[in-house]
């Protein structure tokens, strides 16, 4: 009943929202069909603000991924101030993402933090107009959600290593494994289940990304940054375009719940069928 309620019910509505050029005020009139995701799919500004989420999805998984497993390797070790440095990681994904967007906003504004540092360490030949440089600016904003989201991936594979069993590392060591031998066929495959749940929620996060990109540069500049959420609010909420924003809503909805299926069937579902024992056998 409360999944109905809060979940089919609001999609539906959503559904038959995208049928109407409705500007949010009045009743329904003006039935339209599927104008509104005909106008969405061929328009320019949406076509790459899906390449945008698609972009920062691969880097996530190309970046963040292999960057997340040595730091949870490097903090699973006995370190002197191990509890420390893991709460050093961990703080940004404590922090909301407004607060963080209006951070970094100001630590990238042209002579800021970031320059000035830059500058310091003789690297000045590095600056850039971060967030007004069509050609950067969605790279900047991957190095924010990086910054912002990998503790979330380190405490997570952290968790993952817990359950790595130390008498096969041990057993291993015996058999003549180097340490690099031992993680790879040993602990990596043993963390698969856990790298695949991190890769699905980074996926669905990179592809309804909305918060740090709206408060750092509303999508600019000239929609070099924009997203599938972004231009939703724009359209939907600045414009009054709700019909066509509902339509836009229902296009993300279906992208994420398709590889929501897809990635359920075909990797998710190794976990349940002895895959992670084969690997490891």
């Amino acid at each position: 009943m409360l999944f109905t309620g809060f979940v089919l019910v609001p999609i539906g509505v959503a559904g038959v929202y995208s049928l109407y050029s409705w500007n949010g005020f009045g009743p329904l009139t003006d039935f339209v069909g599927l104008k509104n995701y005909v106008e969405a799919l061929s328009g320019d500004v949406f076509q790459s603000a899906i390449g945008h989420n698609l972009i920062i999805a691969s880097l996530s998984i190309i970046v963040q991924l292999p960057l997340s497993i040595g730091l949870a390797l490097l903090l699973n070790r006995k370190l002197r101030g191990r509890a420390f440095l893991r709460m050093v990681v961990f703080a940004p994904y404590v922090l909301s993402e407004a607060v963080t967007a209006v951070i970094w906003l100001l630590m990238l504004q042209p002579g800021g933090f970031v320059d000035q540092v830059l500058r310091n360490v003789g690297l000045g030949g590095l600056v850039q107009q971060w967030l007004a440089d069509p050609a950067i600016v969605l790279y900047t904003l991957f190095v924010v959600i990086t910054w912002k989201y990998i503790g979330f991936g380190v405490i997570l594979l952290l968790a993952g290593l817990q359950g790595v069993p130390s008498e096969l590392r041990e057993a291993a060591a015996l058999d003549g494994a180097t340490a690099w031998q031992t993680t790879r066929h040993v602990v990596l495959p043993l963390l698969g289940p856990t790298i695949r749940v991190w890769i699905f929620l980074s996926v669905i996060g990179s592809l309804q990304l909305f918060d740090l990109v709206w408060i750092m540069t509303l999508g600019g500049p000239a929609n070099a940054s924009t997203t599938m959420a972004t231009y939703l609010i724009d359209h939907g909420f600045k414009r009054y375009e709700f019909g066509f924003g509902s339509a836009v809503a229902v296009i993300l909805f279906i992208i994420c719940f398709t590889f929501a299926l897809f990635y359920q069937r075909f990797a998710l579902r190794r976990d349940t069928e002895g895959a992670l024992t084969r690997a490891v056998s």
